[in-house]
């Protein structure tokens, strides 16, 4: 099981290892699955539940996302027969019914009164392992759980036919997944009906868990519905949206700098040399060379093809620090070993310039890319692209740049004389894809990002007993929750990365982070003994 990530449109390259880790995850958890036997499939099922489409207008009764088969689907019938039954009693909804897709794992189930874990979905598609495999599905095996995953709407399946068109992402937001409407909202809902099916109560304690963005929705349902769920675990949860996110590149340099994790000082001095040579060669008119150098698709002969080249440079180290040590791609420790690595011949520049272009020869390599895509325009166009291809329900770029331009910002700038990278990214340059794709104009950002920090809370987030959890070299850590405040702790692991703690234990994990898993446990312990210590108090 991996997080779902957070990543705003910097650059292809940072993308591509997202995907990388992803499907790196998924794979190890298919084979570990695959090693303990079938079974551990035969008891997850895929549902769909009805869900409005504008939880803030009632009498709008559109819903999504549109389709043709039955209102309730499941791909597995393996819930028990009395869960599914209930489960199935909207089939009367009609063809043109719209859903938003979960899944469920009973495997661990050990009595009416058992706990209930949800793991909530974020920006992707949720896949069934989500309920089979994970530190959080190690913690509903040990404490006899119901499993959860439910998928963000307009993400993965959840998706209308033409809910990618601009005048429907409208109603793609955080706050129709936890809008403070009762019983109306996304989770709300499903909370509701996943009690009705499985005939639960007071009697079940919901624990809520989520990395990243889905980590921030972990925090916030907590915080906006207590009565609902009684703890949350959320790890590298950005839940302060900021428009300028300088931070993000300011602390990738930090993490290339810090010897703990393979880091140097030399590394991060390198890095800087390298760009500021790539920018020269640019500035006086080495447009071809360094096109062939880097081996891009296209001449970057115009300065936003050059911005996109910078940012395509800058994603393979915002990638590597971002998932360090994950195993599908270059450590921090083995990218600066490229980055410093000596000949003894060539200027001190020049060397900096020819080991970033090893550098990139190497992530080409590693991602089996034929080139560096630099088109500026190809970027716009893609994200322009609303139609339901085959693949649509895997794709997310689009979604999560509008609800970057709509309520978080999190643009990843460098024109801080801190940032490692180029300086050629700058705010204006980030910004311009919300008015060209989505014809929201610059101004609105600066509102929508602080209505959103009113409405959540920013960093001071009106939530209690929230375990938050970040890794210090995730860039991601300088927008969530770092320090103990009241109602809500901290796990802080100083030498790992982002959502490291949500993956099951693996025999090559610093000591920090098993530390930091045991430490969620308690927690989480903590919480189904209190849960369970107050429903006694409460029938006396």
């Amino acid at each position: 099981m991996v997080s779902l990530l957070v990543s705003v449109d910097a650059g292809r390259s940072l993308r591509r290892i997202q995907e990388r880790v992803r499907g790196a995850q998924l794979q190890d958890a298919k084979q570990l699955l695959t090693n303990a036997g079938r079974q551990s499939f035969q008891h997850v099922t895929q549902g769909k539940i009805h869900q409005p489409l504008d939880h803030f207008h009632p009498r709008d009764r559109r819903s999504f996302p549109q389709t043709s088969v039955p209102p309730i689907s499941f791909l597995q019938p393996s819930l028990s027969v009395q869960a599914a039954a209930a489960l199935a009693v909207t089939s009367s909804v009609s063809s043109l019914s719209h859903f938003q897709r979960f899944f469920v794992n009973e495997a661990f189930c050990r009595g009416p009164d058992g706990p209930v874990f949800l793991y909530i979905g974020g920006e992707g598609p949720i896949f069934e392992f989500d309920v089979l495999a994970g530190h959080h599905v190690d913690m509903a095996r040990e404490h006899g759980a119901l499993l959860l995953a439910l998928e963000h709407r307009f993400y993965g399946d959840s998706i209308n036919p033409d809910g990618l068109k601009t005048e429907n992402l409208e109603n793609l937001s955080s706050k129709q997944a936890l809008v403070l409407l009762p019983l109306l909202a996304d989770l709300v809902a499903f909370h509701q009906h996943i009690s009705q099916s499985f005939n639960l109560s007071q009697r079940n304690t919901w624990i809520s868990f989520g990395g990243s963005y889905s980590g921030s929705l972990s925090a916030w349902f907590r915080g906006q519905f207590p009565h609902l769920v009684f703890g949350a675990v959320a790890s590298s949860a950005p839940v302060k949206a900021t428009l300028d996110f300088s931070a993000y590149s300011d602390t990738v340099g930090l993490s290339l700098a810090n010897e703990a994790v393979g880091g140097s000082a030399k590394c991060l001095d390198a890095v800087k040399e390298a760009f500021a040579a790539v920018e020269a060669a640019l500035m006086m008119g080495n447009v071809s060379q360094v096109a062939s150098d880097f081996g891009c698709c296209q001449t970057p002969k115009n300065l936003d093809d050059q911005i996109e080249l910078m940012q395509e440079l800058a994603g393979i180290f915002m990638g590597a620090v971002q998932y360090n040590e994950e195993g599908v791609f270059m450590s921090i420790s083995d990218l600066c070993e490229v980055m410093t690595s000596t000949n003894g011949t060539c200027q001190k520049a020049a060397d900096a310039y020819n080991r970033l272009v090893k550098l990139a020869q190497v992530y080409r390599s590693i991602t089996e890319e034929p080139c560096l895509d630099v088109s500026h325009e190809k970027t716009l166009k893609d994200l322009m692209d609303t139609s339901p291809s085959p693949h649509a329900g895997r794709r997310s770029v689009r979604q999560w740049t509008y609800q970057t331009c709509t309520e978080f910002g999190f643009f990843q700038t460098c024109e801080d004389t801190t940032c490692p990278f180029s300086g050629m990214v700058t705010l204006q340059f980030e910004t311009e894809v919300c008015p060209t794709v989505f014809g929201v104009s610059r101004p609105s950002l600066a509102r929508q990002i602080a209505f959103t920090n009113t409405y959540y809370g920013g960093d001071s987030p009106r939530t209690h007993r929230v375990l938050y959890i970040n890794g210090g070299i995730d860039p991601w850590k300088e927008l969530s929750v770092t320090q103990d405040r009241s109602g809500d702790q901290v796990v802080f692991i100083e030498d790992t990365a982002h959502c490291a703690d949500m993956r099951s234990q693996r025999v090559t994990d610093r000591s920090s982070l098993q530390t930091a898993r045991a430490e969620i446990e308690r927690h989480v312990t903590e919480w189904l003994k209190m849960a369970s210590q107050e429903r006694r108090k409460e029938q006396k």
